[in-house]
């Protein structure tokens, strides 16, 4: 009876939502992306910032039907996020949830020749909606939301498989080009979970074969856990901003994969792969766009370890934001496989993809993007030098930025920070506590310049107990 209610439930909301996307402004209205003059963040052409908060929603178009993407991009637009990550194809072919194959061989076997896809007897024969048909709807339903999709071309697994060479990569990359191209909405992702030294020569051949025919939208790629993609491609002229996959093992879970380079014992420390990459150059924008998911247990492949938890991912996001990334991608375990019940889940999963958008985490991803946009956007840069003392590492090291006139600090514990409030400007400087789970500030109250101001949240200590520091110097208004 409580899976019938839940089922009922879903049902209608998938059609009041669908029926109804909210009427937030289109983000291209301000020009296509760009990356930002200091090379540091993503902007509009006509020089809005755009955070980028981004929800893996990977297996969108094999497994949800019209209305359940309706559903779930709008539960992704009120909670302020404005990408979905989506595995484009997951097989060679894929089969979407209505039985229609991403890729039909021709003739000569070839899987990566998409002309019967345009053919008005291929049509006739699919009954005219196919694969790619959903893909369109998708890419509709998210511009009506305000929603790029952050176009994951194929799954590194198979290209690594050897299902796809370098000239059907370049026949590939020309049809999503030509077909999606032309979307104010779209964002190029190349890899999907694989490192950069996979089959390099395929990821080249796709990454150019889009960029010759849409030479207009961003292009990036997505590598393997704990790597970056600054490893491999910084370099690339095709690659406009890097992204790293933290990953989702715990200190002290080592398997000898991502960056076995790194040290042990720092497993979490996604803010390491932020400064790695602002030391390279070219200076790149780089984000977190795969660390642990919400609900998924740690390890990711152990059922029987605890799972990780939304404290977790808010954790993740203001460590490698304050650490100067250019924005943050989410993910969930039941939401990235989209799992509802009579499925066979993966990583343990029990939750159903419908009831997983309201879990804490999803929902409180907004309150980073919320609290970065109010500050001047631009003059942000990394700074730990304005947190005066010594800090612990792991959870009870703080993260700390700050611009011409603001400083913000996260602590994962709730830990009392001491603050050099003269690397801003201002006499006299105005302090708030944020809560991160809220979005709730609460004011400290106004302080004369001093190069060591103690502030103390008078809070629970411990994992969990996180915090935001807002300094501010007091002649401004950002704080409403």
């Amino acid at each position: 009876m409580k899976r019938l209610l839940s089922l009922l439930l879903l049902c209608a909301s998938v059609a009041a939502f669908a029926a109804a996307p909210p009427a937030n402004e289109k983000p291209w209205s301000h020009g296509p992306l760009q990356v930002s003059e200091n090379h540091l963040y993503l902007q509009h052409a006509d020089g809005t910032p755009f955070f980028w908060l981004g929800e893996t929603g990977w297996l969108m178009p094999e497994k949800l039907n019209r209305s359940q993407v309706g559903f779930y991009l709008t539960q992704c637009a009120n909670a302020g996020y404005n990408v979905v990550q989506v595995q484009t194809v997951n097989g060679v072919p894929a089969y979407n949830v209505y039985g229609q194959p991403s890729m039909i061989p021709n003739r000569k076997g070839d899987m990566f020749d998409f002309s019967p896809f345009d053919t008005k007897a291929q049509r006739d024969l699919t009954n005219a909606y196919t694969y790619w048909d959903h893909f369109d709807y998708i890419f509709d339903q998210a511009e009506q939301r305000g929603i790029y999709i952050g176009m994951v071309c194929i799954w590194g697994g198979l290209v690594k498989a050897g299902l796809m060479n370098v000239q059907q990569a370049k026949a590939y990359g020309k049809f999503l080009a030509e077909r999606y191209g032309h979307r104010p909405n779209v964002v190029w992702i190349i890899g999907g979970d694989q490192r950069g030294d996979v089959k390099p020569e395929v990821w080249e051949a796709l990454a150019n074969a889009i960029r010759q025919y849409d030479k207009e939208h961003l292009v990036t790629y997505h590598p393997f856990g704990r790597t970056s993609s600054a490893t491999w491609w910084n370099d690339a002229e095709w690659l406009d901003f890097n992204m790293f996959q933290s990953g989702h093992r715990r200190y002290g879970q080592r398997r000898g994969d991502g960056d076995t380079s790194s040290t042990a014992e720092t497993e979490e420390d996604n803010w390491r792969y932020v400064e790695a990459a602002h030391s390279m150059k070219p200076l790149k924008p780089i984000l977190d766009a795969e660390p642990s998911y919400e609900r998924i247990p740690q390890g990711l492949h152990d059922v029987t370890q605890p799972k990780w938890q939304a404290q977790d991912c808010r954790r993740y996001a203001w460590w490698s934001v304050l650490a100067g990334s250019c924005g943050h991608t989410y993910g969930n375990n039941a939401l990235m496989q989209f799992y509802q019940p009579g499925d066979g889940p993966a990583y343990g999963c029990t939750t159903p993809w419908y009831e997983a958008v309201y879990d804490k985490g999803f929902l409180q991803m907004q309150y980073v993007k919320k609290l970065m946009l109010m500050l001047p956007y631009f003059d942000r840069v990394a700074d730990q030098s304005v947190l005066v003392g010594e800090y612990g590492k792991r959870y009870e090291r703080p993260v700390a930025s700050r611009g011409k006139d603001y400083i913000v600090a996260y602590t994962y514990v709730g830990g009392a920070l001491d603050v050099d409030l003269s690397r801003i400007s201002g006499s006299q400087k105005k302090a708030w506590w944020y809560n991160p789970s809220t979005g709730e500030f609460r004011y400290i109250g106004q302080f004369a310049d001093s190069k060591s101001q103690h502030f103390d949240p008078e809070a629970p200590y411990g994992p969990g107990y996180d915090q935001v520091l807002v300094v501010v110097d007091a002649s401004k208004d950002y704080i409403k």
